[in-house]
C-alpha cells in the first residue's frame, strides 16, 4: 500500500490495521475469536453498553502487576548494592482511592501534591507515614493539614515554605520530616512543557542555593532534614538524564554531610511508556538497576556512605493500564494540499475529545487507535481522530492507521491513557467527565462515577 504523505515520518502503514502491539496495550487486552477488542476478559461493546462512552477502563491486574514490580526492582536492584530504595507512587498521574489502595497493597508509598489529593489517600485509608507532599505553592492550611496528621514528609520547594513548615510542626507539637527540592539544571530529552529541571523554572531550588537553604532548615529544631529531591521532566526513554542528576546531587550531599546527616536522596520519576509502536521505553527493571549501579559508583567514589534512595513513578505504574472507548460519530475525508499535489486525511470524529484526553492539544502526544468492536480485512486508512469539542485543536489522536471501512458507530479504543487523561479532565463546553471502571477476570466495577448534567447544573447557583 501506498504511504499517504501526510503520515508523520515515523508512522509506518501497518501490516494488519486491526493488531495490537503489545508494548501498548494491558496485558489483558486481547482480540476475541471473532475479532473484538477484550479487556482482562471483558468485551468493549459490553462496556460501551453498561457504562456509555466515552469510558475509562483500568485493567487492575496490570496495574497492581505493575506497581508490585517496580517495588521489587527497585528494592532489589539498590539491596544488590548494599543500599535500600522507597518508591513512591506518583498520584497526580491518576489519582482515586482505589488506585491508591492498589499501590499501597504493593508496598509503595504515595506522593500528592494538593489538599484535595491528601484528603483522598487520607479517605482510602493510607497511612499518613506513608505519605509525601509536593509542590511548589502549598497554601498555609495545605501545610498546617500535613503536618497535624503526621505526613511521611513534605518536599520543600522554596525558602519561604521553610517557616511556613516549620511554623506549623511547633504549633502541633510534632517535628516534621522533610526534603529539599533542588534544580539540578538537568534537561531531559522531553517536551519544553514537560521539563522541570531547567534554571528557568517554578520548581526547586537553584544547585548553588542549596548549603545555605540547607543550613535554614537544620537551624529549626522543627524540622528533620531527610535530603534532597530531583525531577528532570516526564516521559524519559534513557536514564542518562538520572545518571548526571545524581552525580549533581551527590557532589551536593556530600558537603551537606560535613553539617550532619543526610539519611535520603529521592531522584523523582518522569520514567516514559509507549503510546505508539515505535516507542521504545527502558523498562522499569533496567532503570532500578541502572540507577542502583550509577548512585552506588558514585558514592564510592566521592567516599560517602550510600544514602537511603526513593524514586517516584506514576505514568510507568498507571499509564499503559488504561484504555479509552469512544463511539465514532462522523467521518470526513478531507483533501489537503501537499507536495505540489493533493492527499486524503479521514477526520474520524467521536464523542470524546479534549474534555477527557487533553494531552494531545496541549503536548502534541501522540497515541494509538483501533478499531474495538470488530476486525476488518479493508485497507489500511491514515485517520485523524476528533473530539467533539468547539476548538480545531481537539484532537485525539493525530496520526494512524485504521482500516479503511471505519463507520460512524464503531467502537473506538486507544490505549496507554492511565496517567494525566482523567487527572487533568474537564467540563469544557458543559461535558461531564466520564467514569472509570476496573477490569479483571471478567469482572467490572466502577471506581470513578461519571459526571451527569445534574451534576454540572448543580453547581451552576443560577439555576
Amino acid at each position: 500500500m501506498t504511504v499517504n504523505p501526510l503520515a508523520p515520518s515515523w508512522l509506518d502503514v501497518p501490516a494488519d490495521a486491526n493488531a495490537l502491539a503489545e508494548a501498548v496495550w494491558p496485558r489483558g487486552a486481547a482480540r476475541t475469536t471473532d475479532g473484538e477488542l477484550e479487556l482482562a476478559g471483558v468485551r468493549a461493546h459490553e462496556l460501551a453498553a453498561r457504562f456509555g462512552t466515552p469510558l475509562y477502563v483500568v485493567d487492575e491486574a496490570d496495574a497492581r502487576a505493575r506497581a508490585q514490580e517496580a517495588h521489587d526492582a527497585f528494592t532489589r536492584e539498590f539491596e544488590r548494592r548494599g543500599g535500600t530504595a522507597t518508591v513512591y507512587y506518583a498520584g497526580k498521574a491518576f489519582l482515586s482511592a482505589e488506585i491508591a489502595r492498589w499501590v499501597d497493597a504493593a508496598g509503595l508509598h504515595l506522593d500528592v501534591c494538593t489538599g484535595g489529593e491528601l484528603a483522598v489517600a487520607l479517605a482510602a485509608g493510607i497511612s499518613p507515614s506513608r505519605l509525601g507532599f509536593h509542590g511548589n505553592n502549598k497554601s498555609l492550611a495545605e501545610i498546617d493539614r500535613a503536618v497535624s496528621v503526621g505526613l511521611g514528609v513534605i518536599v520543600i520547594d522554596s525558602v519561604q515554605e521553610i517557616e511556613r513548615v516549620a511554623e506549623a510542626a511547633f504549633r502541633h507539637g510534632r517535628t516534621q520530616r522533610v526534603r529539599l527540592r533542588v534544580n539540578s539544571g538537568v534537561h531531559a530529552q522531553t517536551h519544553d512543557y514537560l521539563a522541570t529541571a531547567r534554571e528557568d523554572q517554578k520548581f526547586g531550588i537553584p544547585l548553588a542555593d542549596v548549603p545555605g537553604v540547607v543550613a535554614s532548615i537544620r537551624a529549626h529544631s522543627a524540622l528533620d532534614f531527610l535530603g534532597l529531591h530531583s525531577h528532570i521532566g516526564s516521559q524519559i526513554f534513557e536514564t542518562d538524564g538520572f545518571a548526571e542528576a545524581a552525580r549533581r546531587l551527590l557532589e551536593v550531599h556530600r558537603e551537606l554531610l560535613a553539617d550532619g546527616p543526610v539519611p535520603e536522596l529521592n531522584l523523582g520519576g518522569g520514567f516514559g511508556i509507549a503510546y505508539t509502536s515505535v516507542d521504545a521505553p527502558v523498562p522499569l527493571s533496567d532503570i532500578a538497576a541502572s540507577l542502583a549501579d550509577i548512585v552506588a559508583d558514585e558514592c564510592e567514589r566521592l567516599g560517602i556512605p550510600l544514602p537511603a534512595i526513593a524514586v517516584e513513578p506514576g505514568r510507568a505504574i498507571i499509564g499503559p493500564s488504561g484504555v479509552t472507548l469512544y463511539e465514532v460519530g462522523t467521518i470526513k475525508d478531507v483533501e489537503v494540499a501537499q507536495g505540489g499535489g493533493t492527499a486524503i486525511r479521514k477526520y474520524v470524529s467521536v464523542d470524546g475529545g479534549m474534555s477527557d484526553n487533553v494531552r494531545s492539544s496541549l503536548y502534541g502526544a501522540d497515541y494509538t487507535v483501533r478499531i474495538a468492536g470488530r476486525v476488518s480485512d479493508a485497507d489500511a486508512a491514515l485517520v485523524r481522530v476528533a473530539g467533539k469539542h468547539c476548538e480545531s485543536g481537539d484532537i485525539v489522536v493525530h496520526a494512524d492507521y485504521l482500516p479503511g471501512d471505519v463507520s460512524p458507530g464503531d467502537l473506538l479504543a486507544v490505549p496507554a491513557t492511565g496517567a494525566y487523561c482523567w487527572s487533568l479532565a474537564s467540563n469544557y463546553n458543559y461535558v461531564g467527565r466520564p467514569p472509570v471502571v476496573a477490569v479483571r477476570d471478567g469482572e467490572v466495577r466502577v471506581i470513578v462515577r461519571g459526571e451527569t448534567e445534574a451534576d454540572l447544573l448543580a453547581r451552576d447557583a443560577g439555576i
